[in-house]
């Protein structure tokens, strides 16, 4: 894999309908990202993947999707109210904001100004519920889709009477006023969250927790197939972990602006539930067949979608020469398969070129039609946007010798038989 700059990839992003500045016919908005036809394929195969293996494909996990408005209580009872903050400093010449563990030295990285001493700010975006705006109504646009998770035990409960260990997922926006947003969509003011939280015994916890840490691992080496050598474990120290946090691990991807976090496994004990009993008056226990009462303790597994997404456009980028291609893993490839016809301007290789891409719409409803400039170009085209397999109906195929189909990854051609595509493709797909 090749190593790319941040403005390659916001510049490849934005040119092939990948990702878009929010808002930018009016100038954008900092820290707000809108994702083009391609991105949202994108996102969706890689959100239906982890859905599929975190939920679908097991017994003992179920999903919900909680409201983005709650209680504010909720928020009072789980520390963000009066604990959610960041570090802020301002410059007192350019009066421009940043966090304080993102500033080396004593002066403003804009213009060298002197800056301010720190302050909390609270990252939750205040709004208001109803028609009358006063401390009364004030609600908050959720900053993690955790407690809403936590919140739902109980119903989840009653509804289903899992026994332990069973997890609850959810996949959902959530919003953090961010002093900085900086990076691309790695810290933005609006992202997705998919979050897993599972509910234990806490005998169970040491062992449930490597569990945990080896799904994640695995889910990104093995199902999206990034290389395993821009990943390591960071396991936090005690002024890392949160002051209920038995064990914290993040595994961090090196990305173009350095290596980060990307998916974080949580010891969070039983703090989350027994906050919300205090908090609602509400008992979250669990009993057992003999008798046993708890609070069960929670593993989390947690992992922003955006970040995922950038760590997919990272590694997935290679150029060499004049060429530039994503190799994505087929199966979150936005499109699998293009069809196109040799000439555009030849009215036979049209018609039959369009019968092979309808007779392959209906097995892989993602494939795309594309007839726009001479093939080199189209190639290229699919290329920068991670198609692994072209399909070209040329002269031969018109005389009954097949189409040719080229493989984006090592350009190789292939000419097979139209009864033979069916089968080919999908097997070059699955594979």
């Amino acid at each position: 894999m090749s190593e790319v700059s941040m403005e390659k990839l916001v510049s490849l992003a934005k040119r092939r309908g990948f990702i878009y500045p929010g808002s930018e016919i009016y100038g954008g908005l900092a820290g707000t990202w809108d994702y083009g036809p391609l991105g949202v394929e994108l996102k969706q195969n890689i959100q239906n993947l982890w859905w599929r293996k975190v939920v679908s494909e097991r017994e003992d996990i179920y999903g919900v999707d909680a409201a983005i408005l709650m209680n504010p209580k909720v928020w009072e009872a789980s520390g963000h109210v009066s604990g959610f903050t960041d570090p802020m400093v301002e410059c007192k010449k350019c009066k421009k904001r940043f966090r304080e563990d993102h500033v080396e030295g004593d002066n403003c990285p804009a213009c060298k100004g002197e800056l301010s001493e720190a302050r909390q700010f609270n990252m939750m975006f205040k709004t208001h519920f109803g028609a009358t705006e006063d401390s009364s109504t004030e609600v908050y646009l959720r900053p993690e889709t955790a407690q809403g998770i936590f919140t739902n035990f109980k119903n989840v409960m009653d509804s289903f009477s899992p026994k332990l260990p069973f997890g609850i997922a959810q996949i959902g926006k959530a919003f953090r006023n961010e002093i900085a947003p900086r990076d691309f969509i790695f810290r933005a003011r609006e992202f997705v969250q998919m979050e897993m939280q599972y509910f234990i015994h806490p005998s169970s916890r040491k062992e449930v927790y490597e569990d945990w840490r080896k799904f994640a691992w695995n889910f990104l080496v093995n199902d999206l197939s990034i290389d395993e050598k821009k990943l390591a474990w960071h396991e936090h120290t005690e002024d890392e972990r949160a002051h209920y946090a038995q064990a914290a691990h993040d595994i961090y991807f090196k990305f173009p602006h350095g290596s980060k976090e990307l998916w974080g496994t949580h010891d969070r004990s039983d703090f989350d539930l027994k906050s919300h009993t205090g908090g609602s008056g509400t008992e979250l226990v669990y009993r057992t067949p003999d008798g046993e009462k708890f609070i069960p303790h929670v593993i989390e597994s947690s992992v922003g979608l955006g970040r995922m997404i950038l760590a997919v456009l990272t590694d997935a980028y290679n150029e060499k020469d004049d060429r530039v291609w994503l190799s994505f893993k087929p199966s979150i490839a936005p499109y699998k398969v293009a069809v196109f016809p040799l000439m555009r301007n030849k009215p036979e290789l049209v018609l039959k070129a369009r019968e092979v891409y309808d007779s392959i719409k209906k097995y892989i409803p993602n494939t795309l039609w594309d007839d726009n400039g001479n093939v080199g170009k189209r190639y290229r085209r699919q290329d920068e946007i991670g198609t692994p397999f072209c399909v070209t109906v040329d002269f031969e195929a018109l005389e009954g010798e097949g189409v040719t189909v080229r493989d984006r990854d090592s350009m190789k051609q292939e000419r097979v038989k139209l009864e033979d595509l069916e089968e080919y493709l999908k097997n070059k797909l699955n594979g």
